[in-house]
């Protein structure tokens, strides 16, 4: 499995460095907040639920970084990460329109001087932390589960439990070859780690993580300025 997942990890990042470089689209965060009306009638609203595939509560993206909001937005659009609304969203939005969201977001809610902990502030379970270990999940995003090691990558500290079992099982379902899948995700490195895995297990770490600070938040935006 580490063999397995070292491989892995080197092409994705290898794929992600190249797609960077050869874009080579800078964001700008003032131009992004003039794009964001699509975003805020879910995102900027405290406790908003999506209803597809279940009820759960949209992920915040206040505070997440960039490349990963860029990253997820690319997914949507090429049909990686399925989902009717964020497709649609993401279909409408150039490159530039996703970088410029995207700097925007990673910067929005944060507090100069805010920190989180280097280590998490609360202990896992001897349960969790065995799940957690079984795909050493702290390799890829962090001790703190909030500094992952490639930008890439997403803070998941403090994320909604929720969404997080969602977009786990998601993960797990894969269906990325698919064209008339409605859930999904398609990822090497998260597809193989999520299959190890039964739901109980999945959502009993996804409640773990959602217990820890993080950079994450909801900022509530209105429509109307």
């Amino acid at each position: 499995m580490n063999k397995l997942f070292t491989t892995i990890f080197a092409l994705v990042v290898s794929s992600v460095t190249v797609s960077g470089m050869a874009q080579g689209i800078k964001g700008d965060a003032k131009a992004g907040q003039t794009k964001n009306a699509m975003c805020i009638g879910c995102h900027g609203i405290k406790g908003y639920q999506a209803s597809f595939p279940e009820v759960y509560k949209v992920p915040m993206i206040s505070g997440q970084s960039a490349a990963y909001i860029s990253a997820s937005l690319q997914a949507y659009k090429k049909g990686d990460r399925k989902h009717p609304t964020m497709r649609n969203i993401s279909d409408s939005l150039t490159d530039q329109d996703i970088a410029d969201l995207a700097a925007y977001y990673s910067g929005h809610g944060v507090v100069a001087g805010e920190t989180v902990p280097d280590q998490p502030a609360k202990a896992p379970s001897a349960e969790v932390q065995a799940l957690l270990n079984k795909a050493n999940c702290a390799s890829c995003h962090g001790a703190n589960f909030s500094k992952p090691i490639d930008p890439s990558y997403p803070k998941i500290a403090g994320q909604h439990a929720d969404y997080l079992f969602v977009a786990l099982k998601a993960y797990k379902a894969d269906n990325g070859a698919n064209p008339n899948a409605k859930v999904g995700r398609a990822h090497p490195i998260m597809g193989a780690m999520a299959k190890q895995y039964t739901p109980a297990e999945l959502k009993a770490m996804s409640g773990y993580l959602s217990s820890l600070p993080g950079d994450l938040k909801v900022v509530s935006e209105s429509r109307f300025r």
